[in-house]
């Protein structure tokens, strides 16, 4: 089975008009789909953008024809309520020409603390998230829902635009007792880490869909390309340090500002060490290998750094899609 590789919209680094740009020329120089974050605000002041991630996809499945695209995740519990990402959904997949794919997640401080509903345990931000889903596959069913829920009402809603084609869920799952949860519930499967025991703990589950048999394993994977590696480096560590903090710590900070505080002590070197940086596309090729070989379906790259996506497009997409896809047997 041929892996497919996406690039991503990384909205925490760019802004709108410059998403629609890159999503067009993502498609140009050859990605298979390409996946959007959905934030309120960037992780670190430096990345300096938080565009709307919905608009920028509806724009986005207008300029392209043959991507598919999703979203890398929305969280459907605080703000948003369910119902208005499940007509959202809809929406977008006629725009899209069923081209999109619903990619959920039970969401971050950073992005839900806004409206001012506080931010729950996670095992009541599990629960809403469960609860989520079902309201959206009700309403997907074009039938009228009412719903009267532990977290969520619904009252008289249908949606009257529904796409010819159902709108597929990916769920950011980690671990056996996700699997259990959200497999069901889900028909893909989200995870940022290159995890064997994920894909085989979701394909032996009874109620789910194995993948290669219609089921997704869907990974990401930052990539800091420059001509220069010290550059590349610098932009790393500039940008995208929060990542080393895993989830259990990224869920739960609430500013930008708590991020630079937790990612203070985050040297060059670590970054360098976690995220391949510069212009070798083998080492590049040689990060993204162990999501393959986990048995993962498809992998997104996140090139570092919005003002480096042009360059990266029009230089190194193209040879590194090529690369990635003779060493994984595509």
């Amino acid at each position: 089975m041929a892996i497919r590789f996406g690039y991503t919209l990384m909205t925490e680094q760019a802004g709108p008009k410059e998403l629609v740009r890159y999503a067009i020329g993502a498609e140009a120089a050859g990605f298979d789909f390409e996946v959007s974050s959905d934030h309120y605000f960037p992780w670190l002041s430096a990345q300096g953008h938080a565009p709307y991630a919905w608009t920028v996809l509806g724009a986005v499945a207008q300029a392209t024809e043959r991507v598919e695209l999703m979203t890398y995740v929305t969280c459907p519990t605080i703000r948003y309520h369910p119902a208005i990402v499940a007509q959202k959904a809809a929406t977008l997949q006629i725009l899209a020409d069923g081209r999109f794919t619903l990619g959920l997640g039970s969401g971050e401080n950073l992005n839900e603390h806004v409206v001012g509903e506080g931010w729950p345990s996670v095992v009541d931000r599990q629960d809403m998230l469960a609860e989520a889903i079902e309201i959206i596959r009700a309403l997907h069913s074009g039938d009228l829902v009412d719903f009267h829920g532990e977290f969520f009402q619904v009252d008289s809603a249908r949606i009257w635009d529904l796409p010819d084609t159902p709108v597929p869920i990916g769920v950011a799952i980690a671990g056996s007792e996700g699997i259990d949860r959200f497999g069901p519930l889900g028909d893909h499967l989200i995870a940022v880490a290159p995890d064997a025991d994920l894909i085989t703990g979701w394909n032996e589950h009874p109620d789910t869909t194995s993948t290669g048999d219609g089921a997704r394993a869907i990974g990401q994977i930052p990539i800091s390309w420059d001509p220069d590696r010290d550059t590349a480096i610098a932009r790393a560590h500039d940008q995208f340090r929060w990542f080393a903090g895993g989830w259990d710590v990224n869920a739960d900070l609430r500013t930008t500002a708590g991020f630079a505080a937790a990612t203070q002590y985050v040297r060059p070197e670590d970054v360098a060490e976690s995220i391949p940086c510069g212009p070798d596309l083998d080492a590049i090729v040689e990060a993204v290998a162990p999501y393959w070989r986990a048995g993962f379906t498809d992998v997104a790259l996140v090139q570092v750094g919005g003002e480096s996506q042009e360059q990266f497009l029009a230089e190194a997409a193209g040879p590194l899609l090529d690369r990635l896809r003779e060493a994984s047997g595509g």
